[in-house]
């Protein structure tokens, strides 16, 4: 039976404070609504809440690590101070050395951490560091397309060799996460991302690490279903709830307490099923069958 590990993965809450991230750009731009938005994914059950101060996606402004620093500040320190584990999303390195000396416990790059002469001053840091692959490797997101037949081997050659390089400069392996990209980082069509999720049990096994995955609002799930950004949020909990089922160890979401209740509901009919004996359901009759003599 599909199950999703136990414990279940913990939820990354996702606070954008940009002007054009493509799902919530400029809700949460000034310091109180981005505070006020991260206690509310804390508070719907969020493990980690994640500040995000530049967008990636194809069509996303260029923001400089000053800029970035200068939307995370108020926030990130209110955040630290109230006592709520802080991810930053960022490729910039002036934005992750703020972060990381601020107290944020995650870094995250969809970049992967590629400058080799960085890697000692990460290995000194305390804060773990999630390593995202991304086809296009530098940069934000693009516009390609992909062959999904050739997408395993892409990731399991980026990991390889990011993941020897980082433990080879003395980076703990107890500090890395691994996040195989989605949506555009995996390609402009759908069919690369599908075949990724379908591997995220695979990708654990292969490199036996944690692993983050973030399907929330992605393009793909919208090119499946036809379904606009305000309609994409059930499609986004069937992603979600399936990568669970994978084994993954950090969903990151828009959208804590509808993955919340999903994993609850889900795990109470889990354990309830397997807890329950099988009945026999074949016909039985009352009557024993006379044999001929």
């Amino acid at each position: 039976m599909v199950q999703y590990s136990d414990p279940a993965p913990r939820l990354v809450g996702i606070v954008n404070i940009t002007t054009d991230s493509f799902s919530d750009g400029g809700r949460f731009l000034t310091p109180d609504d981005a505070i006020a938005q991260a206690q509310r994914l804390r508070a719907a059950g969020a493990d980690i809440v994640e500040l995000g101060p530049a967008s990636s996606h194809p069509d996303a402004e260029q923001v400089s690590a000053a800029e970035e620093i200068h939307r995370l500040a108020d926030v990130l320190d209110q955040l630290i101070a109230d006592g709520i584990p802080v991810s930053v999303d960022s490729f910039r390195p002036d934005t992750q050395r703020y972060a990381a000396a601020r107290g944020a416990a995650y870094l995250n790059d969809i970049q992967g951490f590629p400058d080799h002469d960085r890697y000692d001053e990460l290995a000194e840091l305390p804060c773990r560091l999630v390593v995202m692959h991304s086809v296009q490797r530098r940069g934000p997101a693009t516009r390609k397309v992909t062959d999904p037949e050739d997408i395993w081997t892409e990731v399991e050659q980026f990991f390889t060799e990011r993941l020897a390089a980082l433990e080879a400069a003395g980076v703990s392996r107890d500090r890395l996460i691994i996040d195989p990209g989605l949506g555009y980082f995996l390609g402009s069509n759908p069919e690369p991302s599908v075949a990724m999720m379908a591997a995220l049990g695979q990708l654990k096994a292969r490199f036996g690490l944690p692993v983050l995955v973030s399907p929330s609002r992605k393009s793909f799930l919208r090119a499946l279903t036809g379904s606009d950004l305000a309609a994409i949020g059930p499609a986004t909990v069937a992603a979600e709830l399936y990568a669970a089922s994978q084994g993954v160890d950090f969903i990151r979401t828009h959208d804590v307490a509808a993955i919340r209740d999903a994993l609850t509901v889900f795990g109470a009919l889990t354990a309830r099923s397997q807890s329950t004996p099988r009945r026999d359901t074949g016909r039985r009759t009352s009557r024993t069958r006379r044999t001929r003599s």
